[in-house]
């Protein structure tokens, strides 16, 4: 055998035992990624679509999904997804806004737990205000869009007087507010609108109908208490108190505690309604006999 054929047979060996040792490597051990891969491209075929299909599925979902919204929205209350702690207090900002400066409310966080599907953050409320502010308060959280409720509420009555001595009729408060939300999005719409808050007034239940206490006269109003009758006029009446001063009224006007509501040419005489603390007078001036 001469030399050429022996090369030429020692590389043939050397290809069929390189053939040999990858087709071990390849069936023995990737084997399993090649299964997989298989698997996989498999499903990738089988989820194959034509664009216009995708595209007519894709606006199938999106009025489908409008009309969940449009469900949602009109939902009384929704539920929504993931909020933070802070959100309440951005919340109770918006609400108090246009509160006068005499209500004064505490805002503390208490903790954070489930109740059955749905988890809520719980907080504390105190502080002192109008009643219809008060009112206001309660019936925004009640009301809000996102469900929050009030668990337990606790009102007293309070006076306070504001700098030119005018006593204010007031309530303190304290009261626990859960505010609800979910790890799931299926219980809120994707836009957020919050239901209309407002309110009307209401009968404050904690005013006094009798007070002690007397407004006192700011306005420099007239003080109808020891006070004459001058004169009647088509214009009204003159009026003098007991400081000598002299008023021009008509009937309507306002003088201090009440107002002119009748003047009686033919009597020659005025009458007022006051309204003393919760206890209503009626006082009539007459014109002096001599002066007639």
């Amino acid at each position: 055998m001469n030399k050429k054929l022996r090369s030429t047979l020692g590389l043939l060996g050397l290809l069929l035992f390189i053939v040999l040792l990858g087709g071990t490597y390849i069936f023995m051990f990737q084997r399993s990624d090649l299964n997989d891969r298989e698997e996989k491209l498999k499903e990738l075929n089988a989820n194959s679509y034509d664009p216009a299909e995708l595209a007519d599925r894709y606006e199938k979902l999106k009025v489908r999904s409008a009309v969940l919204d449009s469900v949602l929205q009109n939902r009384k209350f929704n539920i929504p997804k993931d909020i933070s702690s802070i959100k309440f207090y951005n919340f109770m900002n918006n609400v108090v806004s246009n509160f006068s400066e005499h209500t004064q409310i505490n805002i503390e966080f208490q903790k954070k737990e489930q109740a059955r599907d749905f988890f809520f953050y719980e907080y504390k409320l105190s502080g002192s205000g109008f009643y219809n502010e008060l009112f206001r308060l309660v019936y925004s959280i009640e009301q809000s869009k996102e469900l929050k409720k009030i668990v337990t509420l606790n009102i007293g009555n309070m006076i306070q007087t504001d700098d030119d001595g005018i006593p204010l009729f007031l309530v303190s408060f304290d009261m626990n507010a859960q505010v609800y939300f979910s790890n799931d999005s299926r219980f809120a719409p994707e836009e957020f609108v919050e239901n209309d808050l407002r309110t009307g007034p209401i009968y404050d239940a904690f005013y006094p109908l009798i007070r002690n206490e007397i407004p006192p006269n700011i306005d420099g109003l007239l003080d109808v208490q020891g006070s004459k009758l001058l004169a009647l006029i088509p214009e009204g009446a003159f009026i003098a108190d007991t400081h000598g001063d002299t008023y021009l009224i008509w009937e309507g006007e306002q003088v201090y505690l009440g107002y002119l509501t009748q003047i009686d040419y033919e009597e020659n005489a005025v009458s007022f309604i006051l309204n003393k603390g919760g206890i209503i007078e009626k006082i009539t001036l007459e014109l002096d006999r001599e002066i007639l």
